[in-house]
C-alpha cells in the first residue's frame, strides 16, 4: 500500500508545497543533485538560500574573496562580524541552518577541470568574463550545465547553458489535460465523445493520450498512448477500434506531456549571437544593448582594474566607448545584427553599475536557482539563453533629481551598495520611514529580509511592525526562511521579528500576533495608521486582501502587494490619487467561496471534486460533529427529541453503525468501519438505484440517469483491494482516536482480521434521505421507535469519558486525516464512474493548499522592493510605477504601468476611488439636519439615502413624522440610536454612505468622512 509509506529519501511534510510545482519524480532528482556555486556575494547568498531550502542534494561554496562594506546592501548570511572573512566561508554555516538535509560544502581551491567532472550544474555569480567562458566551455565540453548571473545596480544578467542535447522530460507546469468520456464508437477511426462540458477545445491535432476507468471497451485502459484528431464538432478520432470490444459506460481520456530537446549554444558562441528572452521586439533591442553595456562594463574593468565610480560621468562615457567600439552582434555567424546602441541605456546602465541592490538579487537569484532546478530535473523549458532584467525605471525620470557622485560615495557602512546607486540622501529617506507588513509566511520572511537589508525603517524615527495570528509548522520551513525547526509552534510575528533584526540589528521592528480584520480595528484604527507611511501585504487570501486595500484606501496609503502559484508569481503597486486601487480578480475571489449543491454532492456527483467535498463532509460528521453532540447531550444529561432534527438524528446512527454499545477495543472499530463501508458503497447505493432505477424517465422521455447525472454502481468489499483497505484502516483508527482507544498501525493483521468479521446486516444501515423531491419516497423518518432505539444507544455512549472531536488537519500525514478523505472520493468515484485523482491532488484540493516554491516567492519579494525605492523616493508619476507578473516555469517575464484610478462624475463634481467627501463634526456637534443642508448648499448633493455600513440612518422617502424624529439628533447620536452601539472613543471619523436624487445607476459616491 505505496499510498501509506511515506518516502524514505524525501520528507514530504516539509517539501509538501513545492511537491504540488514539481512533482514527486522531479524532487527525488533534487535530493540526489550536487551543485557547484561560485561567488558569494550578495546574488550568490540568494542563489544559495533558495538552493538549501528546495532541497537539493549538495552544495559547494567557492569564494575566496574577503567580505567588505558593500556586501552587507544584499548579502543577508553576513554580518558586521565578518569583515575580511572569506565569504564562502562565512555563508556556510548559516546556510547549512537552513536546511539540515542539504550538504553545504566549501571549496578553498581552484576551479579546475577536474573538479567540474563532480558537478550536475556549475553556477558562477559576479564573475569576471574571462572566468565565465574558462569554465562554461568546459562545462560545455563535458555536458555540464552550466550558469553566469550577475547585477550591476539596476540591470541583471543570466546565462545558461545546458548543452547541445537536453531532454526536457516534462515542459509545463500544467497538469495533463483530462475530461470523462460520454461515448466511444467502434471503427476505423473510433470517435470518442466527451461528457457535456469537458474542455473538448483544449485537445488538439497529434496530442497524445491514454485512457483509463473504461468499462466495456477494456482494451483501452492503459494502452500505449494514441494520437488524436480534434472533429469540428469537439469530438476525437482515437484510431482503429472495431475489433475492440463494446463501450458500455465510464472512463476518462488524459493527455500524455511530449518530451522536447534543447539545444544551447556555448558561452563563447552565444556572446555574440545572444538568443534572449524577451515578449516583443522593443524588449529584444534593449535586451541587446544591455547586452552591449554589460560586455563594455566587463572590459572596463578589464582595462582599468575596477569598475566604473558611481555617477561619474567620465568613466560612464568610457563604459559608453567601449560599448560602441564592440564586435557587433550576429543573428548568425553570416548575418550581423542591424540594431543601434542606445547610447543613452548605456549611459545610464554604466553610471548605476557600481551598486548592488537587495531587489535585484533577489529577483535574478530567483530565476537562476529556478533554472538550477530545470536543470537537474529535466521539469519545465529552460531559459533561451540570455535574460536581462532592469529596473531603471526606479531612478528619478528628471535629470536633475539623479543622484552626484559625491552622495553616491562609499562611507563604511552596510548600505554603501544602495548608496552607490541612490545615494546617502535617499538612504536617510528609508531609514526614516514607518510600515506596515501584513503577513509573515513566504513572501512575508522574504520581504522582511529586503526591508532589513534596505535599511526600511531603521533610523532612529523609523519603525517596522509585522502583523500575522498564525504559528509556525514543518511545511513553512522549505520556503519562509527566516524560521528553523526549533520555531515550530511559535508564533511568525514573534520569530520572524526577531530573525529580521538579526539581519539588520538597527532594524526596528514591533511584532503583532493580532488579524487585520474588521473584529481588530480597535487595535488598527486612526492612531495606528496615522503614523504609517505605508503598507506591504504578504496574503493568501483574496478576502483578507480586499480588507487590507480598504484599510489603505480609507487612510490614503500606498500598498504593495504580491502574491504567488507554483512558479506564477505578481507584484502590485497601488499610490493614492496616481494609480488605481486594489480589485481582486472576480474568478479568484469566487474561487475562494467553491460550493456545490447539497444534492450533488450526495446523490448526483460527476466530478472528483463533488465526491472529495462529500469525502470531507463525512469525515466532519463522522469525527467532530457527532462526538461534539454526544458530549452536549452527555454534559446536559438531555435526551434526543424529535426537534433535534433528520441531520442530527442520522448523524447520530451513522456513528452508532452496527455496534450495540460503545467500542471497548480496535476490533470494534474496524467492524464499525467495515459496516459504514457497506452503508456508503453497496447498501446504500443499491437504496438510491431501489428509487431511482437505471432506466428510469422523467415526463419529457428522456432517461433520468443522464447529463451530468451518473448512475452509480454498488460495490462489493474486497480485502484485497488497496482503496478498500486503506478505507477501513483510516476509518477504525478515526474511530479509535475519536473514543480515546488504541489505534493499529498494521495493515497485515487488519486484513486477516476482516477476514474474520462477519458481514454487517443491512437492516442496520438504513440510509436516510433528506427532502428532495426527487427522494421524497425514499425519506425514512424518525418515529418513537427509532428516537428510543437512538437515545438507548446515546446513554450507553455517555458513560464513558467524553469523546474526543477530531479536527481535520491536512499538514500531518501519520493522523489518517487525508487517507480517509482520499479513499472515501476515491471509492465514491468508483461508484459513480468517475476519474479519480491520487492522495496528493486529494490533499490539495480538500486542504486548499496553495502551491508554492522558493524562487517564486523570493522573486516577487524583489519586484516588491524596486517598487517601494519609487514610493519612498518622492512624488512620481504614473508611469514611473511597475505591476509585474512571471511565470518561471514558461519564462514569461512582463512589466506594465498601472491603470490610472477611474474619475466618476455627477453635475459638477469629479472623483476617483482616492477622494472622499470631509465635513467637520462641530462644536457643538451639528445634527442630521445640518449635515443634509451642508452637502446641498456646499456641493449641491440632495442626499436620498445615508447610511454607516449597512444602516440606514435617514431615507427622503420616509414618512414627514418619522424624519421629523431623526433630523434634530445629532449625527453621533443618531448612529448610536440606529446601530444599538456606542461610538468607540478610538475613531476620528465617523464614515458614512450616501446616495442622492438624479444619481446613475452605476454612481458611487465617494465616502462621506465625518470628522469628530
Amino acid at each position: 500500500m505505496d499510498a501509506l509509506d511515506a518516502s524514505k529519501l524525501l520528507n514530504e511534510e516539509l517539501y509538501s508545497r513545492q511537491l504540488y510545482v514539481l512533482g514527486s519524480p522531479a524532487m527525488q532528482k533534487i535530493r540526489g543533485a550536487r551543485v557547484l556555486l561560485s561567488g558569494l556575494q550578495g546574488l550568490g547568498a540568494e542563489v544559495a538560500k533558495n538552493l538549501v531550502l528546495m532541497g537539493v542534494g549538495s552544495l559547494t561554496l567557492h569564494d575566496p574573496h574577503p567580505t567588505c562594506w558593500s556586501d552587507l546592501a544584499a548579502q543577508f548570511l553576513l554580518s558586521e562580524q565578518d569583515l575580511e572573512r572569506s565569504r564562502a566561508e562565512a555563508s556556510q554555516e548559516p546556510l547549512a541552518q537552513l536546511n539540515r538535509d542539504v550538504k553545504v560544502i566549501m571549496h578553498t581551491g581552484d576551479i579546475t577541470e577536474d573538479l567540474l567532472l563532480d558537478f550536475q550544474v556549475v553556477v558562477l555569480t559576479a564573475a569576471k568574463l574571462e572566468e565565465q567562458l574558462k569554465v562554461g566551455t568546459l562545462c560545455h565540453k563535458h555536458g555540464v550545465c552550466f550558469l553566469a548571473a550577475d547585477t550591476r545596480g539596476l540591470v541583471g544578467q543570466l546565462f545558461c547553458d545546458f548543452g547541445e542535447n537536453f531532454t526536457v522530460q516534462d515542459p509545463t507546469e500544467a497538469e495533463p489535460l483530462t475530461a470523462a468520456i460520454q461515448h466511444i464508437s467502434q471503427g476505423s477511426p473510433g470517435v470518442l465523445t466527451l461528457r457535456k462540458g469537458a474542455n473538448t477545445h483544449c485537445f488538439c491535432d497529434g496530442d497524445l493520450v491514454t485512457f483509463s476507468g473504461i468499462e466495456g471497451m477494456v482494451e483501452l485502459n492503459d494502452c500505449a498512448p494514441r494520437s488524436i484528431h480534434v472533429r469540428e464538432d469537439g469530438s476525437l478520432e482515437i484510431g482503429d477500434t472495431a475489433t475492440f470490444s463494446r463501450y458500455l459506460r465510464g472512463g476518462a481520456i488524459t493527455e500524455v506531456k511530449r518530451p522536447k530537446t534543447v539545444r544551447h549554444k556555448s558561452l563563447h558562441t552565444a556572446l555574440l549571437q545572444p538568443h534572449v528572452v524577451a515578449q516583443n521586439p522593443q524588449e529584444v533591442h534593449r535586451a541587446h544593448c544591455l547586452h552591449q553595456a554589460i560586455r563594455a562594463l566587463h572590459k572596463f574593468e578589464h582595462l582599468h582594474g575596477r569598475p566604473p565610480q558611481p555617477w561619474d560621468p567620465v568613466d560612464a562615457e568610457t563604459v559608453v566607448g567601449l560599448a560602441q567600439d564592440l564586435e557587433p552582434l550576429k543573428w548568425t555567424e553570416e548575418e550581423q545584427l542591424e540594431q543601434p546602441l542606445d547610447e543613452a541605456l548605456v549611459r545610464t546602465v554604466a553610471l548605476s553599475s557600481a551598486g548592488v541592490l537587495s531587489p535585484m538579487v533577489a529577483m535574478l537569484g530567483a530565476v537562476a536557482a529556478q533554472e538550477v532546478l530545470k536543470a537537474i530535473s529535466r521539469t519545465f523549458m529552460p531559459l533561451d539563453q540570455w535574460l536581462y532584467f532592469d529596473a531603471l525605471d526606479c531612478l528619478p525620470e528628471d535629470g536633475e533629481l539623479l543622484p552626484s557622485p559625491e552622495d553616491c560615495s562609499p562611507r563604511g557602512s552596510r548600505y554603501d551598495g544602495q548608496i552607490a546607486v541612490f545615494g546617502a540622501d535617499f538612504q536617510e529617506k528609508l531609514s526614516r520611514q514607518h510600515y506596515l507588513l501584513v503577513g509573515a509566511g513566504a513572501i512575508g520572511c522574504e520581504l522582511l529580509k529586503g526591508f532589513a537589508l534596505v535599511g526600511l525603517g531603521a533610523g532612529n524615527s523609523g519603525r517596522l511592525t509585522v502583523a500575522d495570528m498564525d504559528h509556525i509548522e514543518l511545511s513553512n520551513l522549505s520556503r519562509q526562511f527566516l524560521f528553523r525547526s526549533q520555531d515550530i509552534g511559535r508564533p511568525k510575528a514573534e520569530v520572524a521579528a526577531a530573525a529580521a533584526q538579526g539581519l539588520n540589528p538597527d532594524l526596528q521592528v514591533i511584532p503583532l500576533t493580532y488579524p487585520l480584520d474588521p473584529t481588530t480595528e480597535d487595535i488598527y484604527g486612526d492612531n495606528f495608521f496615522s503614523c504609517v507611511d505605508g503598507v506591504a501585504a504578504a496574503l493568501d487570501s483574496f478576502q483578507a486582501r480586499r480588507y487590507v486595500a480598504a484599510r489603505c484606501t480609507h487612510y490614503l496609503k500606498p500598498l504593495l502587494e504580491a502574491g504567488t502559484l507554483g512558479t506564477r508569481g505578481s507584484a502590485k503597486v497601488f499610490v493614492p490619487h496616481v494609480t488605481e486601487a486594489y480589485r481582486a480578480p472576480a474568478s479568484a475571489a469566487a474561487s475562494e467561496d467553491t460550493s456545490y449543491p447539497f444534492c450533488t454532492v450526495r446523490y448526483f456527483p460527476s466530478t472528483a471534486e463533488h465526491t472529495l467535498q462529500w469525502a470531507r463532509n463525512e469525515f466532519e460528521g463522522l469525527f467532530r460533529l457527532s462526538a461534539e453532540t454526544i458530549n452536549h447531550h452527555q454534559q446536559a444529561h438531555s435526551s434526543l427529541t424529535d426537534m433535534d432534527g433528520a441531520q442530527t438524528l442520522t448523524l447520530l446512527k451513522s456513528v452508532f453503525g452496527v455496534l450495540r454499545q460503545r467500542p471497548q477495543n480496535w476490533q470494534d472499530c474496524v467492524a464499525w468501519a467495515l459496516g459504514h463501508w457497506e452503508l456508503c458503497f453497496h447498501y446504500g447505493i443499491k437504496q438510491l438505484l431501489r428509487h431511482l432505477p437505471p432506466n428510469k424517465v422523467l415526463e419529457d422521455e428522456t432517461p433520468f440517469w443522464s447529463g451530468p447525472k451518473r448512475c452509480p454502481q454498488p460495490l462489493e468489499f474486497d480485502t484485497n483491494q488497496d482503496t478498500h483497505l486503506l478505507y477501513i484502516w483510516a476509518a477504525a483508527n478515526l474511530y479509535a482516536q475519536m473514543h480515546g482507544l488504541p489505534d493499529s498501525r498494521d495493515s497485515t493483521a487488519l486484513r486477516e482480521l476482516l477476514k474474520l468479521l462477519r458481514q454487517p446486516d443491512p437492516q442496520q444501515m438504513v440510509p436516510i434521505f433528506p427532502s428532495n423531491p426527487e427522494l421524497a419516497s425514499a425519506s425514512a423518518e424518525f418515529g418513537p421507535e427509532q428516537l428510543k432505539e437512538l437515545n438507548k444507544a446515546l446513554e450507553v455512549w455517555s458513560t464513558g469519558p467524553p469523546l474526543k472531536p477530531l479536527m481535520f488537519e491536512k499538514d500531518d500525514d501519520s493522523n489518517f486525516h487525508v487517507d480517509f478523505v482520499a479513499a472515501a472520493a476515491s471509492l465514491r468515484c468508483q461508484n459513480y464512474g468517475i476519474p479519480p485523482v491520487n492522495r496528493a491532488q486529494s490533499k490539495l484540493i480538500v486542504g486548499q493548499i496553495i502551491p508554492a516554491i522558493a524562487t517564486t516567492t523570493a522573486a516577487v519579494a524583489g519586484l516588491v522592493i524596486l517598487e517601494l525605492y519609487k514610493v519612498v523616493g518622492g512624488p512620481r508619476p504614473r508611469s514611473a510605477f511597475r505591476h509585474s507578473y512571471l511565470h518561471l516555469a514558461e519564462n514569461y517575464f512582463i512589466r506594465y504601468m498601472p491603470f490610472a484610478p477611474a474619475i466618476q462624475m455627477f453635475h459638477h463634481l469629479k472623483w476617483t476611488c482616492w477622494d472622499r467627501l470631509k465635513v467637520s463634526a462641530g462644536q457643538p456637534e451639528r445634527t442630521l439636519e445640518s449635515l443634509l443642508a451642508h452637502l446641498q448648499e456646499q456641493h449641491g448633493l440632495r442626499v436620498r439615502m445615508l447610511l454607516h455600513h449597512p444602516a440606514l440612518l435617514y431615507s427622503a422617502r420616509w414618512s414627514p413624522e418619522k424624519q421629523a424624529q431623526c433630523l434634530p439628533l445629532r449625527v453621533t447620536e443618531l448612529v448610536q440610536r440606529v446601530t444599538g452601539q456606542k461610538p468607540t472613543p478610538g475613531p476620528r471619523v465617523l464614515v458614512l454612505q450616501l446616495s442622492c436624487e438624479d444619481e446613475e445607476e452605476d454612481t458611487a459616491f465617494p465616502p462621506l468622512h465625518y470628522e469628530l
